[in-house]
């Protein structure tokens, strides 16, 4: 066995009894194993496993765990991805949930699987996020982290918003439309995608603006280098709704500015062997798959 694992933290999915059976037979194999294991306190009490294997918070598990396994859906990834990306614990993504663009261990393999990277044998890559930041007359009133996108919407209005797009300081243009999708290639399978977004590799260095309903035909997606600053200025008398991956939200008034660039911040994602990033779309999206007759 590898002995760079040699602390490992659990994390599931809250209120969800498939994963809390999930999480009590993992703690299990683990400890057999003869390794540490930590249960994210969150997870813990929502499953009533309150002894036999010490609950931990985030901070401590960014201290002390050399691999954090994720239990459940791409939500409870993103979540554990923003709250851990600071301490630098790689993870691993147990899908119990519904597609699982980020979870790709099924369930029913997840000893196997996790015994092999335990081993050695794994694929390592990095995925980098967004730093987001809401300005508030050249104030800042809010900052947070993305790994799949931020979306800035019309919110609880039935009408569009107008805001303007600005690259590195630079006007590209007023839009109104029901708001905009700022991506990160780990995000174009998301949300962006739903919009007719492009679909990012993820070693592409690229954030993905993407339109939501615009009220021009030649509004269109555009990729931009990792390296830019993007703003985003809400026009009077337009508030709107900022969303990071879907989680955390903010309430923007009028003349707000959201400003993301690339945050030095990265997370790093350990996949089985044999894992292809061209398997997981077609399996995903369906990609040659037999058409059905009636």
């Amino acid at each position: 066995m590898s002995q760079r694992f040699r602390t490992l933290a659990l994390i599931g999915k809250y209120q969800s009894p498939d994963v809390a059976e999930s999480v009590m037979q993992l703690a299990e194999h683990l400890r057999g194993r003869g390794l540490e294991v930590l249960v994210e306190q969150g997870t813990a009490s929502s499953i009533g496993m309150t002894n036999g294997f010490p609950m931990a918070t985030y901070d401590e598990i960014g201290a002390r765990a050399h691999l954090a396994v994720v239990l459940g859906g791409d939500g409870t990834m993103l979540n554990t991805a923003r709250r851990l990306a600071e301490h630098e614990v790689p993870l691993v993504g147990v899908n119990q949930g519904r597609l699982g663009f980020l979870t790709d261990i099924a369930r029913e393999d997840a000893q196997a699987r996790l015994d092999e990277i335990l081993d050695g044998q794994f694929i390592a890559e990095s995925r980098f996020m967004l730093d987001a930041e809401v300005l508030r007359a050249g104030q800042r009133v809010f900052q947070t982290l993305a790994l799949n996108d931020v979306v800035v919407n019309k919110g609880d209005l039935g009408r569009m918003i107008e805001f303007d797009v600005a690259i590195d300081d630079e006007f590209v243009y007023t839009q109104r439309s029901d708001g905009m999708i700022i991506s990160t290639p780990t995000g174009s399978t998301a949300y962006a995608l739903s919009s007719n977004g492009p679909i990012l590799h993820p070693s592409v260095g690229g954030i993905a603006l993407v339109p939501l309903c615009p009220h021009a035909l030649t509004a269109r997606p555009v990729t931009l280098p990792d390296t830019c600053r993007i703003d985003i200025t809400l026009l009077p008398p337009h508030d709107a709704r900022v969303h990071f991956d879907g989680q955390a939200r903010f309430d923007a008034r009028a003349g707000d500015c959201v400003r993301l660039t690339r945050s030095a911040l990265q997370v790093r994602l350990l996949h089985p062997r044999g894992y292809s990033y061209f398997a997981m779309l077609r399996e995903k999206l369906h990609w040659s798959a037999i058409p059905r007759h009636p």
